[in-house]
């Protein structure tokens, strides 16, 4: 704790530290996914499931703590992010699929502001999970792959049957 303090002289600036140098690099990783793929909203939710899963397998502190400090309520980290991000991403993320479903791109029953939330609980949830299921038989030879491969069929294709390809 002595040396913590030394290099820290409160909480708050060691969280944002931690956020400086773990959290914003990789929210910078998968933050242009949208923008990158403005005219395919496929190619968009497919590079930020895959982002995260990326994310996730080289820095393995990330979904544990993602879900614990960032997503519960009374994370210490929840309030940080808040302030130093706000929502201008989240809202132009919002806007990019409200655009994407209008010119009839993606599908008008998804609620655009839980997209990018729905990502995070299809891929992080499972990743920061893993650990507990990874000695249950049926889940134990899952990939981090095999998440992300399932995280943008369940937003691509539903539950619905496959459809014959055009």
């Amino acid at each position: 704790p002595a040396m913590v303090h030394y290099y820290f002289k409160t909480r708050d600036q060691l969280l944002d530290v931690l956020i400086d140098e773990r959290f914003l690099p990789l929210r910078t990783a998968i933050g242009g996914a949208f923008e990158a793929n403005s005219d395919d909203p496929v190619a968009a939710i497919t590079q930020v499931a895959r982002g995260f899963v990326q994310i996730a397998e080289q820095n393995p502190w990330f979904p544990p703590l993602w879900v614990r400090e960032v997503i519960s309520e009374g994370g210490l980290l929840r309030q940080h992010m808040h302030e130093r991000f706000g929502h201008t991403h989240h809202k132009a993320s919002v806007a990019r699929i409200e655009q994407w479903q209008k010119e009839g791109r993606l599908n008008p029953d998804l609620e655009p502001s839980l997209v990018f939330l729905t990502l995070l609980g299809l891929t992080i949830l499972p990743l920061a999970t893993s650990k507990m299921w990874r000695n249950d038989p049926v889940r134990r030879s899952l990939s981090s792959d095999d998440i992300a491969r399932h995280a943008v069929a369940m937003l691509v294709h539903g539950v619905g049957p496959q459809r014959g390809k055009d």
